[in-house]
């Protein structure tokens, strides 16, 4: 199995509000991949809670059955609208794949 965990900082937002809203948008795009790609066999996203400068913003998790099925999930045609979509809200992210 594939561990596959991200975290994504959005750098862009005017304000707090707009900034949760971009995040909500975000979780909720991430949160449709599991319906739209069977390759994923456990998804799990959460908005960061922490107040502290060197958090993320948000997270996800996902297990794959192998590296072939996590490479079907980042080229797949709804996964690379989420990329965009991460873009155009001025995120960054953090990416951390392991077997175990």
């Amino acid at each position: 199995m594939i561990k596959h965990i991200v975290f994504v900082k959005i750098k862009g937002a005017a304000s707090d509000e707009e900034k949760l809203n971009d995040l909500q948008k975000l979780k909720d795009a991430l949160d449709n991949l599991p319906s739209e790609i069977p390759e994923i066999k456990k998804y799990e996203t959460g908005i960061n809670i922490s107040d502290s400068s060197t958090a993320y913003d948000l997270a996800l998790s996902g297990d794959f059955e192998s590296a072939e099925a996590l490479d079907v999930y980042r080229n797949h045609p709804a996964h690379l609208k989420v990329l965009d979509l991460i873009s155009s809200i001025k995120g960054r992210t953090a990416v951390v794949d392991y077997e175990y």
